[in-house]
């Protein structure tokens, strides 16, 4: 970690000191109320509950904080994503997709953009700079993609669809702040379900868009405001508390995923691995390029379906479900969600369990299956 990143990471739990006065509670209060006390002029005071509150809006400060840049909460990563299509995306308007990312967004595309008269294209992350960005008003990139864990170059995917006069948007979910920061690297928004890694503890949905244009910031939020995609504030409570311990998890769930991944590409069991960090991967270059850890999923093969459900059912430290970024490991195989992958594929989150406890169970379970 940077000397930079390690300044925010130690500012984080105590952004809120500098306004306490004598007696204040020092952990985030919740705030649930849908109408504030407003006597007289309501300007610069919360008025409504689909305007503001309190407690996400220390959410936002916290995410802001970390991302560099103005912040604007949401109930879902979805709820993030499709706030930045509909705030800022109008009938003729192109859109670029990575074809390998996250289904949903794709799908959300197709079902609801397309009929509004907005083309939506896909291209493949590894290939996403091919073709180049001409006539596309904007440019949605998932780096590393979710679930195969390829990358794309941010800085020259910005530099592209800036020269072409579009806008570029990271779905930085993934990594999190503290593994890679897109707005530093020339995107103009990041989004991200804040629902995994961000939040760590499986119990919350949430997700947020952040941007350092205040136009384009301020047109998502107002589109928060007029259609009511908020958070609840429960929801936002949960992922303040777990945004304080984010940079601790993130850190034991990446120095694990990195032995993990070591280890399982040695196994007989094992092809096709993925993961960022290692030197052979053919992300690696540009993964120690971007990012500031090489995160904690890891994807490989197993020969079938079967043995693939088999090692994810009879291993003990691993939970079988989708989502990721707990302090749980789990894993899925993600063809049975839909993905363009093979039957025997495995999406590995990495989670807090020890680091050699966690290999035995994993290495357990694999030569079961396989003898």
């Amino acid at each position: 970690m940077s000397e930079t990143a390690k300044s925010r990471a130690a500012a984080l739990a105590h952004l809120r000191s500098h306004d306490f006065a004598k007696g204040d509670p020092i952990p985030l209060p919740l705030t649930m109320a849908s109408i504030f006390h407003t006597p007289g002029a309501e300007a610069g005071f919360d008025q409504y509950g689909r305007y503001d509150n309190p407690t996400w809006r220390a959410v936002e400060h916290a995410l802001g904080h970390l991302e560099g840049a103005q912040c604007v909460a949401f109930p879902s990563g979805m709820g993030a994503i499709s706030s930045v299509f509909f705030a800022l995306l109008k009938s003729g308007d192109r859109v670029l997709l990575p074809s390998d990312g996250y289904h949903a967004t794709r799908a959300m595309a197709e079902r609801f953009l397309n009929p509004l008269g907005i083309a939506c294209d896909t291209r493949p992350t590894p290939t996403f700079l091919d073709g180049g960005f001409d006539g596309y008003r904007l440019v949605f990139a998932e780096t590393p993609s979710n679930p195969r864990l390829d990358i794309c170059d941010i800085v020259a995917v910005a530099e592209a669809v800036h020269g072409q006069d579009g806008l570029l948007v990271v779905d930085n979910t993934t990594m999190t702040p503290f593994g890679q920061r897109p707005l530093d690297l020339g995107a103009d928004i990041v989004v991200s379900a804040d629902t995994k890694a961000v939040n760590g503890h499986s119990d919350v949905l949430f997700g947020h868009v952040a941007s350092r244009d205040a136009d384009l910031i301020a047109k998502v939020a107002d589109w928060r405001s007029l259609v009511g995609g908020i958070p609840g504030p429960f929801e936002a409570w949960l992922v303040h508390r777990g945004l304080e311990t984010l940079e601790v998890r993130f850190d034991r769930m990446c120095s694990t995923a990195e032995t993990i991944a070591r280890r399982l590409k040695d196994h007989r069991a094992v092809s096709g691995l993925r993961y960022p960090g290692l030197e052979g991967d053919a992300s690696h270059n540009l993964a120690r390029a971007q990012m500031d850890r090489f995160g904690f999923l890891i994807s490989f093969e197993l020969a079938s379906e079967k043995q693939a459900e088999a090692f994810i059912d009879n291993c003990t430290l691993i939970e079988s479900a989708t989502s990721f970024g707990g302090v749980h490991t789990s894993a899925e195989r993600r063809s049975k969600r839909g993905d363009a992958v093979p039957p025997g594929f495995v999406r590995l989150s990495v989670g807090c369990e020890p680091v050699e406890e966690l290999w035995q169970a994993i290495e357990a379970s694999l030569d079961k299956v396989t003898n």
